[in-house]
């Protein structure tokens, strides 16, 4: 695999407050562990190093065919490959890219600095337009459900839905203890073994053992990568019901990040068009844990959504022939 941006590499990029690897032996490190973790996708078809104003962004696309794809946007600081589990399953029907997340420890490239979500929502539309993708079914996990959320505030016309999968400050706030665990994690001198209890522990118990290379490539972020990354914002009650997108809600009901049932009830309550399912034996983790279950649930929405936008195609472009 070619890289065809330089990282940002050492505290040069502290002063700009922007993401970068500690130091070259960090980023060799790191890289040695994103490439383990990616080695056990399918060989993408494509590689972008797509250029935006905020930084070049690392795509994969996988698979091929002309539907309407997915865009998988991964959750805090775990890249593309914390998809394995679910990307074969997903190509086999569909389209599908993943993005290293800016800003975040992977292989795209920050090259300005965020203020807000609005910065993070520009980045994602100016990625869709670069990539020539007019329209995408949007599929995120926790923080990744987040960026979805706001892309598809900002840019409603060319999402054909979002499935989120248990977002992180979307629908219920981040609890106390994963910011102050989260926080204390990516110090320099964080114990390794109390990162992987960490990683464990908001996996619902899931292994976080040196074997298991997505494990591996979140912890070296951890470790290895400063982030310069403004506090997600929670969305006003207006703002949730103000989305006129088709949304699938899945929440983790073993989830520590937030208050699974006060989360779902506020989902339910403003989404506009939103289908909303506590899963109460998942964990903030539901796609690694479960991903038949979540894959056959995101394309069976996706292909519902796709059903009815046709049939809405099908409805103008008859009524449009029958006006003189």
């Amino acid at each position: 695999m070619n890289d065809l941006v330089e990282p940002n590499i050492g505290a040069a990029f502290r002063a700009r407050r922007l993401g970068h690897f500690r130091d070259a032996p960090a980023f060799a490190r790191y890289r040695n562990a994103y490439d383990d973790a990616m080695a056990q996708l399918p060989e993408p078809v494509q590689i972008h190093d797509v250029v935006t104003g905020f930084g070049s962004v690392r795509v994969y696309r996988f698979g091929g065919g002309d539907g309407v794809p997915l865009l998988l946007l991964p959750g805090r600081t775990s890249a593309a490959p914390m998809w394995e589990a679910n990307l074969a399953g997903l190509v086999a029907r569909r389209p599908v890219y993943i993005v290293d997340l800016l800003g975040e420890p992977g292989l795209s490239v920050q090259t300005r600095a965020f203020t807000g979500a609005d910065d993070q929502a520009t980045w994602l539309a100016e990625l869709l337009d670069r990539l020539g993708l007019d329209r995408v079914h949007l599929v995120g996990v926790s923080i990744g459900g987040w960026g979805a959320f706001h892309l598809a505030l900002r840019v409603p016309e060319r999402i054909a839905s979002v499935s989120v999968l248990d977002p992180a400050n979307l629908f219920g706030r981040i609890t106390w203890k994963v910011v102050v665990f989260s926080l204390g994690s990516v110090v320099p001198f964080f114990p390794e073994s109390w990162r992987r209890k960490l990683l464990s522990w908001i996996s619902g118990g899931a292994d976080a053992s040196a074997d298991e290379p997505v494990a591996n490539l979140i912890s070296a972020g951890m470790r290895d990568f400063t982030a310069f990354l403004p506090p997600p914002a929670y969305p006003t009650d207006d703002q949730v019901a103000g989305l006129d997108v088709p949304v699938l809600a899945l929440i983790a009901g073993r989830s520590i990040i937030h208050n699974p049932r006060k989360a779902a009830l506020r989902a339910r309550r403003l989404l506009a068009r939103g289908v909303v399912e506590l899963w109460p034996d998942a964990s903030h983790a539901l796609n690694g844990e479960f991903p038949d279950r979540v894959n056959t649930r995101v394309l069976a929405f996706a292909d519902e959504v796709d059903r009815a936008d046709d049939t809405a195609g099908d409805t103008a472009g008859d009524t449009a022939g029958d006006t003189p």
